[in-house]
């Protein structure tokens, strides 16, 4: 694993990270684990968009024990959006980026509530930017799916992402909700989650055996697999969107609900590798082809991009390159 260890620790010498840590896993063996400057498997940090994939998880845990449905509009659970045109919108549209919603609030407001229900009070109002299921692009919709599930459940995000989530996978140290906050913030779906390495790997371990840990269902198999498809369909995508741009792939189905979906199979339309990328440089993945899953988690100092051409959120998907390479020697 010499030439992973020689890319991480040139990111580091560059100035790139503080420090990070990484964890290589092939069939539930750890090929690979180091950290990097100050860090530990215990860091806490946050992941940025690499809290998407979980907070799909959890909706996805809630459709699994309740009434909610991927194909169910959002005024189903949201009365408030009846009426209105983001009322139509489906659940699977809001995690796959299909949705419409816009991107972030006008400026200079920004999301500071305390809970979801007042984050999709000051979205209702917002126009759409396009017809749901026409276009992808990243938006707000995870927080209205992520109050979608709450209703359903009858109960706040937070608590459900320890509840399905993170207590039966042991993860001790991951939260949505900032501790200690003053001012509030609302459980940020798209990039709020705060993990560690350590806690990240179970659940990444759960995802690769299809949402079970030990002998536990944490998702139900279904669920995994709807997660994984492709849910752009239709759906425009832009050219130099994340895939194309960081993998240099040219297919349309690139996004499920939650995740990317990085390489897939020609013949099946099949991912096999899946990942969630965020912006400071966090990068978890699943290569079911090479049966390996593995996770770095860092942050970035200063922007994302870099004067030398570094990007941390591009520039990821050379760790899982390489550790392909590796094992398929």
């Amino acid at each position: 694993f010499t030439p992973l260890d020689s890319i991480i620790s040139s990111w580091m010498d560059k100035g790139y990270y503080p420090g990070g840590a990484i964890c290589v896993v092939k069939n539930d063996s750890v090929l690979f684990e180091k950290a990097y400057g100050s860090f530990t498997g215990d860091t806490k940090v946050y992941v940025a968009s690499a809290g998407k994939w979980v907070a799909a998880a959890v909706i996805g845990a809630v459709v699994d024990r309740t009434d909610l449905s991927w194909d169910d509009p959002v005024e189903k659970w949201l009365p408030q959006f009846r009426g209105d045109a983001k009322g139509g919108i489906l659940l699977r549209q809001l995690l796959s980026h299909t949705s419409g919603v816009r991107p972030y609030l006008p400026a200079p407001r920004v999301d500071n509530y305390n809970h979801l229900d007042s984050a999709v009070t000051e979205i209702l109002p917002l126009d759409t930017v396009f017809t749901p299921g026409t276009r992808f692009e990243y938006g707000l919709a995870m927080q209205i799916a992520g109050r979608m599930a709450e209703v359903a459940m009858g109960k706040e995000f937070e608590p459900l992402f320890q509840e399905l989530i993170a207590a039966p996978l042991g993860m001790t140290h991951s939260h949505f909700t900032p501790v200690n906050t003053d001012g509030g913030h609302a459980p940020m779906l798209g990039g709020g989650l705060c993990t560690t390495l350590n806690d990240y790997i179970r659940f990444l371990k759960m995802i690769y055996h299809n949402g079970r840990s030990g002998n536990r269902e944490i998702l139900k198999p279904e669920t995994v697999q709807t997660m994984q498809a492709d849910q752009v369909r239709n759906a425009v995508v832009a050219p130099g969107e994340y895939v194309e741009k960081a993998l240099g792939q040219h297919h349309t189905g690139i996004y499920g609900l939650g995740e990317w979906r990085e390489l897939v199979d020609e013949a099946t339309g099949e991912a096999y590798q899946i990942s969630s990328p965020g912006w400071a440089g966090a990068y978890p993945w699943i290569n079911k082809r090479d049966g390996v899953y593995g996770f770095f988690i860092a942050h970035v100092q200063g922007e994302a991009n870099k004067k030398d051409g570094f990007s941390s959120f591009y520039g990821s998907p050379v760790l899982s390159e390489t550790v392909t390479k590796i094992v398929n020697q």
